[in-house]
């Protein structure tokens, strides 16, 4: 019993150091970015090289949640006789949640892993002490291009995984709810309105810089040779699903506060544009 409680007590100082350690981690890059800046070449190289081993995986796996949500609510719509709002209500679900923690588990499978392992080879082996001893800052030079790029990378791949999940609903539309592309693509505005669209756009920032911060940081801190670059890895897998799990919940929540508040506010101000409106009718 008393061993079991140790364990429960290390296991839970682990995890808080390592929070804290990235935590610290982050704030470093940030100091370094505002005082040196960073190399654009090197941001826009990983840019490119971030979003080249995602596209495929993401365009294909928003096709398919695109066409498994067009069923889904097909089935719930047709019931009430609402077939016509099938695209708007799929695609409005997509934007809000499925989309933006669907990119970050794909970024965190291809991107995230890629980049602990590179990160930690380049510390077991060294690397990162010859830059210092190079008078370069391996903050600069290698992690805050990472950052970016994993954190820019995934608003061109939300687009991309949106955009290839309306022509999967489109298709199952056609197939197994008979309604036609115009009809499917014609509500789409009607339902998608900016609130959708912030809130996706908000959800998918906070992911990608989740997922940027634990996988730079586990591959920077790696020790133990190959057999430790291995477990940052892991690790790296592990941390980033519990974390995007959790965020999940987090964002779902603060956005829909945030909007409530917004929406509460918009309406008040235009009660009162209304009142003074109509007071300056009906005049002195």
């Amino acid at each position: 019993m008393t061993a079991s409680l140790i364990r429960a007590f290390d296991g839970t100082f682990g995890i808080l150091g390592e929070i804290g350690g990235c935590v610290r981690f982050v704030l470093k890059n940030i100091d370094v970015f505002f005082r040196k800046g960073v190399s654009r070449h090197e941001v826009f190289l990983q840019i490119w090289k971030v979003t080249l081993q995602s596209l495929p995986t993401t365009m294909m796996a928003g096709f398919f949640v695109g066409a498994i949500m067009t069923v889904q609510f097909a089935m719930q719509v047709e019931a009430y006789g609402a077939m016509g709002f099938l695209g708007g209500l799929s695609t409005s679900a997509t934007i809000r949640q499925v989309g933006p923690l669907l990119i970050a588990f794909m970024l965190s499978g291809k991107v995230g892993a890629f980049t602990t392992a590179e990160l930690g080879t380049m510390r077991v082996t060294e690397q990162i002490d010859a830059i210092r001893c190079l008078g370069a800052d391996p903050y600069q030079e290698l992690i805050l291009p990472r950052m970016i790029a994993i954190v820019a990378s995934s608003f061109a791949l939300l687009t991309a995984g949106l955009l290839m999940s309306i022509f999967g609903g489109v298709l199952l539309a056609m197939g197994f709810a008979g309604i036609n592309a115009d009809e499917y693509l014609r509500h789409i505005p009607t339902i998608v309105k900016f609130p959708s669209v912030a809130t996706g756009i908000f959800k998918c920032f906070i992911y990608a810089l989740l997922l940027s911060a634990i996988c730079t940081y586990k591959g920077f801190t790696a020790d133990g040779g190959a057999k430790g670059v291995g477990r940052a890895v892991v690790q790296t897998a592990v941390a980033t699903m519990v974390t995007l799990v959790v965020a999940d919940w987090a964002t779902s929540l603060v956005s829909e506060s945030l909007l409530t508040m917004l929406l509460s506010i918009v309406s008040e101000m235009s009660q009162i544009t209304e009142s003074v409106k109509a007071g300056a009718v009906k005049g002195p």
